[in-house]
C-alpha cells in the first residue's frame, strides 16, 4: 500500500482530548523500545513521522497519526521501562485501559513483542487487556532480522504459550529493517477497519 499523506494529529493525555471525526483508529501496543515509532514509519514510508526516541518510556500521551485522511493510527504509551516513576506508570495504565474499553473508533489493536525475548510480564498484561477489550488484534513480532530464520519457530512458540492468544488473532513476523512484513500489516488493518465493533 501506497500512503499518499501522513501527519501527526495530536498527543492527548485523556480519551476526552480524542477527536470525534469519526474515523476508524487503530492502535499500537508494546512494551518501551520495541519498535512502535519504526513500524508506523516503516507502513507509511516515511522516515520521521514518528520520533524514534533513544530515551524508552518518553511516549506519555496517546499519539494520534491520521493516514490518507481515512484512517487513524495511534501509538500508545509503552511500557516497562524501569526508570519511569510508579505514579506515572498508573497513569499511563489507567489511560491505555480506559482507550481500550471506551474508544468506540477502535476497530483493531497491533501488539508489538520483540522477536528476541520471550515476552515480559507487562506484555502478558497488555494482552489480558486487549483481550478483555474484544478487539481485532495482530501480533507483531519485530526485529525479527535480529535472530536467524531457524530460530523463528521457537521465538513463536514462545510468543503463543507466554501470550495464550485467542485463536482468531493473527501473527506476523516484522522487520523495519528489511521491510518483511508490511504488507501483512496492511492487509489486517485493512480488514480490521473495514466492519467496526458497534
Amino acid at each position: 500500500m501506497v500512503v499518499k499523506s501522513a501527519e501527526f494529529l495530536l498527543g492527548a493525555a485523556s480519551v476526552k482530548q480524542l477527536p470525534k471525526d469519526g474515523l476508524p483508529e487503530i492502535a499500537l501496543a508494546g512494551r518501551s523500545n520495541v519498535g512502535k515509532s519504526s513500524l508506523l514509519n516503516k507502513l507509511t514510508g516515511r522516515r520521521s513521522l514518528a520520533r524514534i526516541s533513544g530515551t524508552p518510556g518518553k511516549t506519555r500521551e496517546l499519539n494520534l497519526y491520521r493516514i490518507d485522511n481515512g484512517l487513524v493510527i495511534v501509538d500508545l504509551p509503552g511500557y516497562g521501562f524501569a526508570k519511569v516513576p510508579e505514579s506515572v506508570r498508573r497513569k499511563w495504565g489507567v489511560l491505555i485501559e480506559s482507550y481500550l474499553n471506551e474508544r468506540q473508533e477502535l476497530s483493531g489493536i497491533v501488539h508489538l513483542v520483540d522477536a528476541r525475548h520471550t515476552p515480559t510480564k507487562g506484555d502478558v498484561q497488555m494482552h489480558e487487556w486487549i483481550k478483555y477489550a474484544r478487539v481485532p488484534t495482530l501480533i507483531a513480532v519485530t526485529k525479527t532480522d535480529k535472530i536467524s530464520r531457524g530460530k523463528r519457530a521457537g521465538a513463536l512458540k514462545v510468543v503463543r504459550e507466554t501470550l495464550e492468544p485467542d485463536a482468531e488473532t493473527s501473527i506476523v513476523f516484522f522487520s523495519a529493517e528489511t521491510g518483511e512484513g508490511v504488507k501483512e500489516v496492511w492487509s489486517w488493518i485493512r480488514e480490521a477497519t473495514g466492519t467496526r465493533r458497534a
